[in-house]
């Protein structure tokens, strides 16, 4: 690991395993169905201040959305840094809570279907690429890898304490 990657990036790679395309193209399916499942908890919280599942939702299409964007940047050999994000901020700024899982469901399965075209169409060449993201130095594929773990992580997290 390198300690000078946001830990965004240190972390959620490391939860890919196998082919990270198959994992991409099942997720395009299998989140959309776990959200649908979910629609009678859209609104929980497992504690005071923290995120609902709509917003844990609404922050994951944020984010992948973001993440694609610095692909593409670092894929077309954009020189400029990209800059970060605050999470908690874009949620808050968010009106999340008042659309229905179903609705984020549908949104997730038509941009991961949409972005499911970039990433088949990378090279070695382009997923090997770097530019800088939030300060730091990184790869076309571990953002790529990135979009595959942060979903995986927010997966975990729903069930570890919100089910």
């Amino acid at each position: 690991m390198n300690p000078h990657q946001p830990k965004v990036y240190a972390d959620y790679p490391a939860l890919v395993k196998g082919d990270a395309l198959e994992l991409l193209a099942r997720q395009a399916t299998e989140f959309p169905e776990f959200l649908e499942s979910l629609s009678h908890k859209a609104g929980y919280a497992y504690a005071p201040g923290k995120w609902t599942i709509a917003e844990m939702a609404g922050h994951i299409i944020d984010t992948e959305r973001i993440l694609i964007y610095r692909l593409t940047a670092v894929i077309r050999g954009e020189q400029s840094p990209l800059p970060g994000f605050d999470e908690d901020e874009y949620v808050l700024r968010a009106h999340f809570p008042d659309r229905s899982l179903q609705s984020f469901a549908e949104e997730f399965n038509l941009m991961r279907r949409a972005n499911l075209f970039l990433f088949r169409s990378l090279s070695e060449e382009e997923l090997n690429r770097t530019g800088v993201a939030s300060g730091k130095e990184i790869s076309a594929r571990r953002l790529m890898l990135t979009i595959a773990g942060h979903l995986l992580h927010h997966i975990a997290i729903i069930h570890e304490r919100y089910l």
